[in-house]
């Protein structure tokens, strides 16, 4: 089991924004995947070659030159397809989620209004990101907070904290305390909301974390609580619009039980901005990339082009926000690294676009979690942004490139220029690259 990486709270304005992390088992689990039989045994990792997300694509078809992988080793890639292991991320996903207190914090409220912070804003998230493919269903079969049988202090949880020994612990006695009115088999994830008061405000440090394709995990109804979030306190943007906007660190931590990574560094979010729940969760809402969408199985082979070959191409991108039509351009640059390119406006989750327009960005799957696995490319360097949204990193929010503006990398031999628009507002693009 490797530890979660510690990380270095980001500056925002004058409030502190600490981040949270996320953490996996070893990597022997990239050998196993979750079953998704219907019903039964969601929960469980057990041989068999099917994988989570993108998995019905061919990497000997047009698009095999496009999907880049990571070296064995890497904790949680971008690669395509995402390894087995972690929770699937189409059709039905049944959420289970328990409401935990300790005898040293009793749980704030009731129960159900906990739950009622994250869902249904959750399954209507990821419904809007996914075109509907993905029917999350949050569910919560135990009404009241399932009291803990030690102190919250005893379980020796901290921000970083590994899963040994304290979260072992914890889920081990939360799985001792449902077990009787819980069927743990029924269920692809488990989302565990801590009663607010246990451990330190988010304003202080975030505590939230995910463990995802943990093999190693305790037992339930026969199958390891292997998928599992952890989320605390409360996510407060600071501008007074909690209700609309805290629940966003669920889809974030959800994100993990798919296979996705975080984007943002130790140094925080300056790589991705605002563009990726991924990266930044706090604030208005925002959606994820069309990397990430395609990774997950979202979007489908007709709606991404790979440029593989020396030339020069003229594409036709639809908004990201829609459903249906061509989404995202790939030119990869080695089997491990790509730049992808997607039509961002203000639609759908992405409510705090400010300078809609073409975003390009490069990928790569040799970097791991936490550590800067993609690059958004600024339009407009050290313009300051365009978005005063709380929260949100706004030199990048300008980032996006529009009719008339090119990307180029002269190393790599590719340019990327936004040449019109029509009058639906999809946006053209020529890429060109050198043979």
């Amino acid at each position: 089991m490797q530890q979660p990486h510690s990380r270095k709270p980001q500056s925002v304005g004058r409030r502190i924004r600490p981040r949270r992390v996320v953490a996996l088992a070893s990597v022997t689990v990239l050998t196993l995947a979750v079953s998704t039989s219907a019903g039964t045994g969601h929960l469980l990792a057990k041989e068999t070659t099917t994988a989570a997300g993108a998995t019905a694509l061919a990497r000997g078809s047009a698009l095999g030159p496009c999907m880049i992988r990571g070296r064995l080793g890497t904790q949680m890639s971008e690669g395509i397809p995402t390894p087995p292991g972690y929770s699937r991320s189409t059709g039905t996903v049944r959420a289970l989620n328990l409401m935990v207190d300790f005898s040293d914090a009793l749980g704030e409220g009731s129960a159900m209004d906990r739950f009622a912070e994250f869902a249904p804003q959750t399954q209507k998230w990821f419904r809007t990101s996914s075109y509907g493919r993905v029917d999350y269903r949050p569910e919560a079969p135990v009404t009241d907070w399932l009291r803990m049988p030690r102190p919250f202090e005893e379980y020796g949880i901290e921000r970083g904290a590994p899963f040994e020994p304290g979260y072992r612990r914890l889920v081990r006695d939360m799985v001792a305390v449902a077990d009787p009115v819980v069927d743990f088999q029924a269920y692809d994830l488990v989302n565990v909301l801590v009663t607010p008061n246990a451990g330190p405000s988010a304003l202080d440090t975030v505590l939230s974390v995910t463990f995802a394709g943990n093999r190693e995990a305790p037992v339930a109804d026969g199958v390891p609580i292997s998928n599992a979030s952890f989320v605390y306190s409360r996510q407060d943007d600071g501008s007074g619009s909690y209700a609309e906007t805290g629940y966003r660190v669920l889809p974030h931590e959800n994100g993990h039980v798919f296979g996705l990574p975080d984007l943002y560094t130790p140094e925080g979010g300056g790589a991705v901005g605002h563009w990726d729940i991924m990266s930044e969760d706090w604030g208005v809402d925002n959606d994820l990339l069309g990397w990430h969408k395609w990774k997950l199985g979202w979007l489908d082979g007709t709606q991404v082009s790979c440029v593989a070959a020396g030339g020069s191409v003229e594409y036709t991108l639809t908004p990201l926000a829609e459903p249906g039509g061509a989404k995202l351009v790939v030119v990869p640059l080695s089997s491990r690294t790509a730049y992808a390119v997607e039509l961002r406006t203000r639609a759908g989750n992405d409510a705090a676009v400010c300078r809609p327009g073409v975003l390009v960005y490069r990928v790569d799957a040799d970097v791991d979690t936490g550590e800067g696995p993609i690059k958004v490319y600024d339009s407009r360097h050290d313009s300051g942004g365009c978005t005063r949204s709380p929260n949100v990193h706004a030199e990048l929010s300008d980032a996006p490139f529009v009719p008339g503006e090119t990307f180029r990398d002269v190393r790599a031999g590719v340019e990327i220029t936004v040449t019109g628009t029509d009058a639906s507002g999809n946006h053209r693009v020529r890429v060109t690259r050198q043979g």
